[in-house]
């Protein structure tokens, strides 16, 4: 690929990545999504391609459609919950997040979601609600008809629209509600958590089989409590630091272990076990469902094949 193209796909890099992440889920698949979409645009006949970023989009989300196929599978194979790649949005790397619906778009909460749709309608509700794609555009991307568009579209919004209301508090409610549940961490204060609780709240863990992690959701305030009166303990003993970023769209925390002289120990995890970690790393993060004023789910990624992206973005940072 000559110099001029390789800076033409560049200018599409962010853009193609945003979707590619939207319909798996996975940064890592997304990465790899936009890698051979590169290697497919450096490989074209350049007469055929008018628009590069319309052809772009195209490769990439017909490879997606490929992939989630693929995943489906592994997924159901998965240890415990599974959750989304945890991606920080700050630096805009999933693009403009300005409206809190722009941020709800990128939420682990409605990632989670578009699992529930087939690959197909998750293209269609991701091109028309993330990328403002009209649905005859939809149509020549998917090679489907117009008609047949709207109608994926229309069931798409049914399934993942009503719960949505459940994570809708505003970003700066969002971002005081993550800070005083911080604060109360930091304190071991349960009470001052559990007015962070609604009743209802569930919290879940992703380690993935590769740490220790609850195997199916907490549920209920009691059970959150308990679990967290467990873990603050040995948290705090062992050192693991807390500190507030902007995950997909809204305040999150991420939790790092601290530095030892040999660079090696034992640490407690989030999920309240502890087991032997690479030192000065991020070992979780941890996303939050706002709605009233009190959070309704608490999502933690543990797994830290799922943390290296995010990992050398704070890096980076």
């Amino acid at each position: 690929m000559t110099t001029s193209l390789a800076d033409e796909f560049e200018t599409y890099r962010p853009r193609l990545f945003g979707l590619a992440y939207r319909m798996l889920g996975s940064a890592a698949d997304a990465e790899d999504t936009v890698q051979d979409a590169y290697l497919r645009f450096s490989g074209a006949d350049r007469a055929k391609v008018e628009q590069p970023g319309a052809w772009l989009a195209k490769v990439v989300t017909n490879l997606c459609l490929n992939r989630l196929t693929s995943a489906r599978a592994r997924r159901e194979r998965y240890v415990g919950p599974w959750l989304p790649e945890p991606v920080a949005t700050a630096d805009g790397t999933l693009g403009p997040l300005e409206s809190a619906e722009q941020r709800d778009a990128v939420s682990l909460a409605l990632l989670v979601l578009l699992e529930r749709l087939t690959p197909t309608e998750r293209a269609v509700y991701v091109l028309r609600e993330a990328f403002a794609y009209g649905h005859r555009e939809i149509a020549e991307v998917l090679e489907l008809s117009e008609a047949n568009c709207r109608q994926l579209y229309r069931r798409a919004v049914g399934r993942v629209v009503a719960p949505k209301a459940r994570f809708e508090a505003p970003p700066e409610q969002q971002t005081r509600l993550v800070a005083s549940f911080l604060s109360a961490a930091r304190e071991g204060d349960l009470a001052g958590l559990e007015r962070l609780l609604a009743a209802e709240v569930t919290w879940w863990s992703d380690g993935g089989g590769k740490v220790s992690a609850a195997r199916r959701p907490l549920e209920g305030r009691e059970k959150v409590l308990r679990f967290l009166a467990g873990v603050l303990g040995r948290t705090a003993a062992d050192g693991v630091r807390l500190s507030i970023t902007e995950i997909n769209g809204r305040a999150g925390l991420i939790a790092h272990a601290p530095v030892a002289a040999d660079g090696v120990g034992r640490v407690t995890d989030v999920t309240g076990v502890s087991s032997d970690r690479s030192l000065s790393s991020l070992i979780g993060v941890v996303t939050f469902e706002a709605h009233d004023g009190v959070f309704t789910g608490v999502r933690a990624v543990l797994n830290p094949d799922k943390l290296e992206f995010v990992g050398r973005q704070l890096t980076h940072a």
